[in-house]
């Protein structure tokens, strides 16, 4: 694991086992930021960059069940929304975080959002980073960057799709390049990208998503969380990169679902633009978090 030098780490009991955290920063200072990882089943390890917010804001980390650090019971009943929206009250509960930030990315958007759409207490802001709001959109878009590749890309997927031969090495040569364009366009990728996914729990993100990030077979499947987004009232920020899996287009028509929601694209990034371009990421969630609270995001 890499070190990432934090201040305390930590385990808190949810149903079903128990979860890891670690905090960069001081819990004392200002509001702090709870950063919730993608997957699912992969790791807050990729997250690394967000911990240069810390020199300012405690921010905290963690690992969902069946994730990371934290237990893998790696028990289907487990695998549902509603269980990991109550892992934030139970992490609220534990550190004693009455005012929070909250910043979601991908599946974990998908939390932040439906979380957030509760009117939860001491929610102070709320960033939603290249989420996935509704899978049907997400599949559709990620049909369109597929078409895309070299038609030969292509069609050795179409092959092994139809064959039934996803583990073939081909066809996960055609995924690297798929996701080399639209996951993390870093060459090569940093330390802690590699190691969210030599740590991902595969049984997890299968059962709940599918083989790959534009083929949706598992729990997931019919997700739509658009009705909710009207109900948020913390000021907002929904962010995606141009190249990302969660299309500027789309992700634009769901950040205009809500009340005020600040809309921004990061130029030459895809869905780790938070990784693919610190310091531009950063800085903006900076002016975010640091604007006046007296109303919503513009």
């Amino acid at each position: 694991m890499t070190d990432w030098g934090f201040s305390s780490e930590g385990r808190v009991a949810v149903h079903g086992g128990t979860l890891w955290h670690g905090v960069c920063g001081d819990l004392r200072a200002d509001t702090p930021l709870l950063v919730i990882h993608g997957g699912p089943g992969m790791t807050h390890d990729y997250l690394h960059p967000l911990c240069a917010l810390a020199d300012k804001r405690p921010v905290i980390f963690y690992d969902q069940l069946d994730a990371g650090l934290s237990d893998r019971p790696n028990d289907p009943a487990n695998w549902h929304v509603s269980r990991f929206l109550d892992e934030i009250d139970a992490l609220r509960s534990a550190l004693g975080l009455d005012q929070l930030n909250l910043l979601g990315n991908s599946w974990c958007g998908t939390l932040a959002a439906a979380y957030a759409a509760r009117r939860p207490l001491g929610l102070e802001r709320l960033i939603l980073s290249s989420p996935l709001i509704h899978t049907q959109t997400w599949i559709a878009d990620n049909a369109a960057h597929r078409a895309d590749l070299p038609a030969e890309t292509v069609a050795i997927m179409l092959e092994c799709e139809a064959q039934g031969r996803l583990s073939d090495p081909a066809y996960l040569d055609a995924v690297d390049m798929f996701y080399r364009r639209h996951l993390c366009r870093t060459d090569p990728w940093p330390e802690s990208v590699n190691q969210t996914f030599e740590r991902m729990n595969e049984v997890c993100y299968a059962a709940m998503w599918g083989p790959n990030e534009f083929t949706c077979t598992g729990v997931l499947r019919d997700y739509d969380g658009t009705p909710g987004l009207p109900q948020i009232m913390a000021p907002t920020l929904v962010t995606c990169g141009r190249h990302d899996e969660a299309t500027p287009q789309s992700t634009a028509r769901f950040a205009a679902m809500i009340r005020g929601a600040r809309f921004e694209v990061i130029e030459d990034a895809s869905h780790m633009a938070f990784v693919e371009r610190p310091e531009i990421y950063t800085s903006l969630l900076r002016s975010f978090l640091d604007a006046d609270q007296a109303g919503p995001a513009r």
